[in-house]
């Protein structure tokens, strides 16, 4: 069985501006800007420095933020949706 990670996208094609309650990404690629609200930005700080696998990931946002229920398919669509986007990578056999 393979172990699927992520990774956020290279700093270097995002452009992430926060405003308010929303974040604004830029992302270079593609030229598309998005308009996101918690937990994107969340979840892109926390992949910035290393790929994880969505378990390792909700881990990590447990530790940092007080989830009440953590629900990982949740987060397995949200990551799907930010790989299709662009913002996140899947990285797959690592």
């Amino acid at each position: 069985m393979t172990s699927v990670r992520y990774r956020a996208a290279l700093p270097s094609t995002l452009r992430i501006v926060p405003l308010d309650a929303l974040t604004l990404i830029y992302h270079r690629a593609s030229g598309i800007t998005h308009i996101v609200d918690a937990p994107v930005p969340e979840i892109l700080e926390a992949l910035d420095d290393e790929a994880l696998t969505s378990a390792a990931l909700l881990d990590r946002l447990a530790e940092q933020f007080e989830l009440g229920d953590p629900d990982p398919m949740a987060l397995v669509v949200r990551l799907d949706e930010l790989v299709a986007a662009g913002l996140v990578e899947r990285l797959c056999g690592m």
